[in-house]
């Protein structure tokens, strides 16, 4: 990935907290809690998705960065909604959660080298060679997109 490429994407993971805090901006418990068309998950589901998988986020790129070949662990996001019980708590402190996350982060990928973007480790879904560059392509977008997810979700879609 060339260094124009990776400022688009750093500026695409800075807007994210903005992204996801207009898309839940004014909404009601009740629109926080309508269940999907499809079945998926709720407006405020997805919101407490992205603070955990933020948070997450955070510590692998912190592990590409600081360790060498680290294994980057998957998780099952279904059983996270479940036990920690997405569908039951206020999405204010998530989505505070989502901009620290972002801040400090987006403050660290400003201060790396050229070789810091290609350290890499085995990610425990997807297998080895999981760079710090194919982790900026991966949360770039997330919370746009799921920001998307709760707009649809909200209006009735899925």
């Amino acid at each position: 990935m060339d260094d124009e490429r990776r400022r688009e994407l750093i500026a695409q993971y800075r807007e994210g907290p903005d992204v996801l805090e207009d898309a839940v901006r004014g909404l009601t418990d009740d629109d926080l809690d309508r269940a999907p068309a499809d079945g998926g998950w709720t407006a405020r589901e997805v919101v407490q998705h992205m603070a955990d998988s933020e948070m997450r986020s955070a510590v692998r790129v912190r592990q590409l960065l600081a360790e060498d070949d680290p294994v980057i662990q998957g998780y099952d996001e279904a059983s996270y909604a479940e036990r920690l019980r997405y569908g039951d708590r206020p999405t204010a402190p998530a989505v505070a959660a989502v901009r620290a996350s972002r801040e400090t982060t987006a403050a660290l990928l400003d201060g790396l080298s050229g070789g810091d973007w290609s350290r890499s480790g085995t990610h425990t879904e997807s297998g080895p060679g999981y760079t710090v560059d194919r982790w900026l392509e991966i949360y770039a977008s997330h919370a746009h997109d799921h920001a998307e997810q709760i707009r649809a979700a909200v209006a009735g879609g899925g």
